[in-house]
């Protein structure tokens, strides 16, 4: 999915929209240049200059298609589209590139939701092995990433990029250029493997080779299971930091036997303590 950075011509704060909302359209398939069958699909979330949507077709970046929804009609562009062995499979984003968007009259009355974090993670379904509640939030596992960040200072409007360096369920690592006071709350909009997730939290910390730490509480509305996606694409890169070891306690008995014995390599990484 793309981010959330402005156009000419279109207000910052309209352009920055995105809504979590299910609507029916109609999708026509222009694949070689020739159009289609007609199929019904339904959008996840929807923004001025696209959507992100469900098909039962194959779809690559790049294609073409014609989302109709009432007497509203678009050419839209594929810009991302999931990875077809994870739980977003069968999911694409579109960028309008002919025509207005076709759910401008859903935008204007409607607005971001956001949940809290704890919340959104409690309605997921039962997939995770780390435990549930505030007394588990630090064994959550972080993970290196490159990505971008989008930040905006709630209150003062103060608007910072930076990149994404770690990532876990509840928070992440940002290096920036410009750091925001700790203690500052803020919206943050992650852009990860061609996803875009929204975030509102607070600067827990900064460190002098200009990092920041934040910490997540609130997740927009929609947004759970692409940070879920996320996860597990670091999940399947993820390598151990050290190789194993094994522990071996021995008297000190044994270990003044083991002394006068000729010294020679411990097999299987052993260490005697």
């Amino acid at each position: 999915m793309t981010g959330d950075t402005n156009q000419p011509g279109q207000e910052g704060e309209a352009a920055d929209k995105l809504i979590h909302l299910a609507l029916p359209v109609r999708l026509t398939h222009m694949a070689t240049g020739e159009r289609g069958a007609l199929e019904m699909a339904c959008t996840y979330d929807i923004h001025p200059r696209g959507a992100r949507l469900l098909s039962f077709r194959n779809v690559c970046v790049g294609d073409l298609v014609t989302v109709e929804r009432g007497r509203n009609k678009s050419v839209c562009q594929v810009v991302w589209t999931a990875d077809p062995a994870s739980a977003l499979r069968g999911q694409f984003t579109v960028q309008c590139v002919e025509g207005r968007a076709p759910w401008e009259d859903e935008l204007r009355q409607m607005q971001e939701h956001y949940l809290p974090v704890a919340a959104a993670l409690m309605r997921r379904p039962a997939m995770n092995a780390y435990g549930r509640g505030d007394q588990n939030r630090r064994r959550r596992p972080r993970f290196f990433v490159e990505g971008e960040a989008d930040l905006l200072q709630l209150g003062s409007q103060a608007h910072v990029e930076g990149r994404v360096e770690q990532i876990s369920e509840y928070g992440c690592r940002i290096t920036a250029h410009d750091l925001l006071v700790p203690g500052s709350g803020l919206r943050v909009v992650l852009n990860i493997y061609d996803v875009s997730v929204a975030l509102k939290g607070q600067v827990k910390y900064t460190t002098e080779d200009l990092g920041m730490g934040v910490e997540f509480r609130e997740i927009r509305q929609g947004d759970r299971p692409l940070l879920d996606y996320v996860l597990s694409q670091l999940v399947k890169r993820r390598v151990p930091e050290f190789p194993r070891v094994e522990v071996v306690r021995e008297s000190l008995v044994a270990a003044g036997q083991a002394a006068e014995a000729p010294t020679r390599p411990s097999a299987a990484g052993r260490l005697c303590l």
